[in-house]
């Protein structure tokens, strides 16, 4: 497994080892302690969830703020623009966010640790996505980010087109007003 550094120290995209022939491809999706021998983390997930979006479809900026998660995400099929913003008011780099294509055919995981909102925008016609969480989903607790907020400035690959947005993350606040991580 190749531990790849992004904008956040937290932040880590993950290639797994992908052994492949004429006749398909094998790699281990998650191994505890490969895990936390390359990436120092000592996690422990307790919930596994499964989406299939459509193309065009973004779903985020989500987090919790009690019960915090991280999150190992992956896509199975398809492909996306994934993205976590830093929300922790003590960070130096609060506000600020980092993305990553993720795809059926690079392999490629990304770690979202707690204290960090995510969300993704689908580029292909559709995308399986799975993640791993450290807690359990706690809908009470959920809170959203606007997805297209200025002073985040995240810069989705939409191509000047609207993305597919639930009511919830439609009318989610601005990252001025959320309640964020001290």
């Amino acid at each position: 497994m190749k531990i790849i550094s992004t904008a956040f120290p937290e932040v880590l995209i993950i290639e797994p080892a992908v052994f492949g022939d004429t006749r398909g491809f094998f790699f281990e999706s998650f191994n505890q302690k490969n895990f936390a021998q390359a990436t120092g983390l000592d996690v422990n997930f307790v919930q596994d969830n499964h989406s299939r979006s459509a193309k065009g479809v973004l779903r985020g900026l989500h987090y919790q703020v009690v019960q915090p998660q991280g999150k190992l995400v992956r896509v199975v099929r398809g492909a996306v623009f994934d993205v976590a913003v830093d929300i922790r008011k003590s960070s130096a780099t609060f506000g600020r966010w980092t993305g990553v294509e993720l795809t059926e055919d690079n392999y490629r995981q990304l770690w979202v640790p707690p204290g960090f909102a995510h969300g993704f925008y689908v580029l292909s016609e559709s995308a399986d996505f799975l993640y791993k969480t450290t807690d359990y989903y706690a809908p009470h607790f959920e809170r959203c980010l606007a997805w297209n907020d200025p002073d985040l400035a995240i810069e989705w690959p939409i191509g000047g087109a609207l993305p597919v947005v639930s009511s919830k993350d439609m009318s989610a606040p601005a990252f001025a007003d959320a309640e964020v991580f001290p």
